[in-house]
């Protein structure tokens, strides 16, 4: 037999050549995207206009920094007062009482079909509705001018409003739990409380979770509202400073790239959160540290190949 008709080896994946598909359109497209960031950014940072020298001493100042204090504690607290209310207000809408379920579901409807500033200016003046709160009990007459500052105001139009949209949030993840864990836990003696806290409510954190993030951000950002009532936020506080120096473009920078740095955070804290609940699920997506780690790994792998 001649070496022309000797059958060749059958070739094994090790020796094949993978060569990977030119996506010529996305690569134009690519560099078409960051020569436009690029011109943009050039501009911005250029125009002398933006006054980002004064961007720059301002992002420090004592009173902004005192408005985005104030601005956290606003959103800590309106989220928990919103929280732990829309829980109440989700469990009353699926009890099987129908003065429960029309009470929270008119409560649902009426903040959700409100306009928020709408809220704030009618919390901000309900002195001129009850000038004297007594709360129906005797010996108690309390003056509603002393009782609703402009803070107390802020609070209560922010996290009534917010129970309102996290019932909800709250109310769907309950029903995305199996009614056969609540029929187990029944059978087993639990009673709706217990089946509630220890069995309903862990499951449904998964589907909670990513919404109560969203809202959380939008409630830093709603707080932004409260300036019409002269709570010294952190965007009243740059109010303040460009009302005195008339450069009001700087200073809404600085506002800005304070609520684009905390919304950052929230995102991230966010991020880390739905996975800790998402633990059950057969597969996660790998963070972005494992992935800086899987490609230093591949990296090495194919220079000990090399």
């Amino acid at each position: 037999m001649s070496a022309a008709t000797m059958p060749h080896p059958a070739r094994t994946a090790d020796d094949l050549t993978v060569v990977p598909r030119r996506h010529l359109g996305r690569w134009v497209i690519g560099l078409v995207l960051i020569a436009l960031c690029a011109l943009l950014l050039r501009d911005v940072f250029t125009n002398k206009r933006f006054g980002w020298d004064l961007v720059w001493t301002e992002l420090r100042d004592v009173s902004v920094l005192r408005g985005l204090g104030t601005t956290l504690l606003l959103t800590v607290i309106c989220m928990a007062i919103g929280i732990a209310l829309a829980v109440v207000l989700a469990v009353m809408r699926l009890s099987p009482n129908p003065v429960a379920q029309s009470v929270a579901f008119g409560y649902v409807s009426f903040f959700r079909g409100t306009p928020l500033l709408v809220q704030l200016l009618f919390w901000f003046n309900l002195a001129a509705l009850y000038p004297v709160i007594s709360f129906g009990l005797p010996g108690v007459h309390l003056n509603a001018n002393a009782l609703i500052s402009p803070f107390t105001a802020a609070i209560l139009g922010l996290g009534l409003n917010e129970a309102a949209y996290m019932s909800e949030v709250v109310r769907s993840g309950i029903l995305s739990v199996d009614h056969g864990q609540v029929e187990a836990a029944a059978a087993l003696g639990m009673g709706r409380g217990r089946t509630l806290r220890r069995i309903v409510l862990p499951q449904a954190m998964r589907v909670i979770m990513p919404p109560t993030g969203n809202e959380t951000v939008g409630m830093l950002k709603a707080t932004a509202m409260v300036s019409v009532l002269a709570v010294p936020d952190l965007l009243y506080s740059t109010q303040i400073i460009y009302a005195q120096n008339f450069r009001p473009i700087p200073l809404l920078i600085v506002a800005s790239i304070w609520y684009l740095a905390v919304t950052t955070v929230l995102s991230v804290g966010q991020y880390y959160l739905e996975r800790r609940y998402a633990r059950g699920e057969r597969s996660l997506p790998p963070t972005p540290m494992q992935r800086v780690r899987a490609m230093i790994r591949v990296r090495r792998q194919e220079r000990t190949a090399r």
